[in-house]
């Protein structure tokens, strides 16, 4: 998982300090826990369902759903990765660089994907998600597994499943490890 900063984050360089534990692994575990009787519950089983998760901060998250709707239920679910720079609505603005390949290795028609990822902000990098995911398969619907959605959405974009929802200030970053749920922001080195 990592540290999430966004188009409207301030990008600064330094030591993340976190402010406050908003979770700790317990709360994380749970919280994983209960997202896959949720995605359970909501599908009536996940005979059709594939987890998608995105790079970097949704893969550890996809493969931790996995592990326990595999728990649950007895039955695998296919896993795979989707690196979103390419799709992204500020290519131009900013520099774009891919953190690793995308991994699909399965057809979306008609399957219920779920998106992962591990912080919902403004609503960008899940609506780039969407756009690249047509170029696997025209899923039967797309829903949204996230572990904390902090607010601050510039579309109109909502989660199906969420771990916690915390406010936070735009200026804030939201770290989300297994160990646990930080706020924080970046501190010159030394500082």
């Amino acid at each position: 998982m990592a540290i999430h900063e966004d188009d409207s984050t301030p990008q600064m360089r330094g030591v993340f300090l976190a402010k406050s534990e908003v979770m700790d692994s317990d709360g994380v575990r749970r919280a994983l826990w209960r997202m896959a009787h949720e995605i359970l519950e909501h599908n009536h089983g996940i005979s059709d369902v594939v987890l998608i998760g995105l790079r970097a901060g949704g893969v550890s998250l996809a493969i931790k759903l996995a592990e326990n709707l595999a728990e649950i239920e007895g039955s695998n679910v296919p896993v795979g990765f989707l690196d979103v720079a390419f799709y992204r609505d500020d290519i131009g603005l900013r520099p774009v660089a891919p953190r690793e390949p995308t991994e699909i290795p399965f057809d979306l028609s008609s399957k219920i994907v779920v998106l992962v990822d591990d912080v919902l902000f403004t609503g960008r990098t899940i609506r780039a998600a969407l756009d690249a995911i047509t170029d696997f398969g025209r899923p039967a619907s797309v829903q949204l597994a996230v572990m904390v959605d902090r607010g601050h959405r510039e579309l109109p974009i909502r989660p199906d499943f969420v771990g916690k929802n915390i406010p936070t200030r735009r200026d804030e970053l939201v770290d989300v490890q297994e160990e646990g749920v930080r706020i924080g922001a970046y501190t010159e080195a030394g500082e």
